[in-house]
């Protein structure tokens, strides 16, 4: 007898949750489309079966295959999802764009880069909000707070968020320290860590390598561990006690971290205070 037809999902946090469900289980192109989906979602919703998957890597066969595997009939069906992902927050975004590129020819190149990075981050900020779970940011502010020594993970482009937090841990008297050092002994920082501590560690796609290694390290110590990333696919998603998703809009292929470092510095403040209260 064949497998049953799986039921398609109703909308684009279902389909993320199936992909999560099933990352351990896909073949290697799907995963690849998977993947693209997740961090480029706008470029689904409105690209053409041929320029996604050139951008994916992959044949238009197996974005037909991807979505058969979860419910759809093709991907055109798939593809709507993504549509009316954007449905709700498109109208405030066009609107404010369109105001940013009302100065027309006269705007310098400058000036039409540096408000395009407004915009990108405006739109990051507004998706911030609805991106962090209430529930889970009081389990990481929890987790965090009852450690004796918070260890703050980073490379490459996230780097400049747990900077940021250490500053910041500091004038909070909350004890830290940063796993990112130029004397090359991270792993002699790390080993110090116990369970009464707890980690914090960022990465985004391309995800670095020696982060992803060294917070699984910590999980498999049974150190706390609380992640950002922008992925369900993510490999930190697999060793944090809680994780948070958060993808920066970008503006010409670059993204800024205007999202991520409000919610790291939200975070950390919070981590305070509710030391202050325990």
């Amino acid at each position: 007898m064949s497998a049953p037809t799986p039921t398609a999902p109703l909308d684009f946090e279902s389909l993320r949750a199936a992909i999560r469900d099933q990352r351990d289980t896909l073949p290697k192109r799907l995963m690849q489309v998977a993947a693209y989906a997740l961090e480029h979602p706008d470029e689904v919703a409105f690209g053409t079966t041929a320029s996604i998957a050139a951008a994916a890597q992959v044949q238009p066969s197996t974005l037909v295959r991807f979505a058969q595997n979860f419910g759809f009939d093709g991907f055109s069906g798939l593809q709507l999802l993504f549509q009316a992902r954007l449905k709700g927050r498109n109208s405030s975004y066009e609107d404010r764009l369109r105001q940013l590129e009302s100065g027309g020819a006269s705007e310098t190149e400058s000036s039409t880069i540096l408000k395009g990075f407004v915009s990108a981050a405006h739109q990051s900020l507004d998706a911030l909000s609805q991106a962090i779970d209430p529930a889970q940011l009081e389990r990481a502010i929890d987790l965090l707070a009852r450690a004796e020594t918070i260890y703050l993970i980073a490379r490459r482009r996230s780097f400049p968020i747990v900077t940021s937090m250490a500053y910041a841990f500091g004038k909070l008297k909350v004890r830290c320290q940063v796993v990112s050092s130029a004397a090359g002994n991270d792993d002699d920082l790390l080993a110090l860590a116990t369970p009464k501590d707890a980690a914090f560690a960022v990465s985004f796609s391309p995800y670095a390598a020696e982060s992803a290694a060294q917070a699984q390290v910590l999980a498999h110590r049974g150190v706390p561990l609380v992640a950002l990333t922008d992925s369900v696919l993510s490999p930190l998603a697999t060793s944090a006690n809680v994780w948070f998703e958060l993808v920066e809009a970008d503006h010409g292929g670059f993204r800024s971290l205007s999202a991520s470092v409000a919610f790291a510095m939200a975070l950390t403040v919070s981590v305070a205070e509710r030391r202050r209260q325990l």
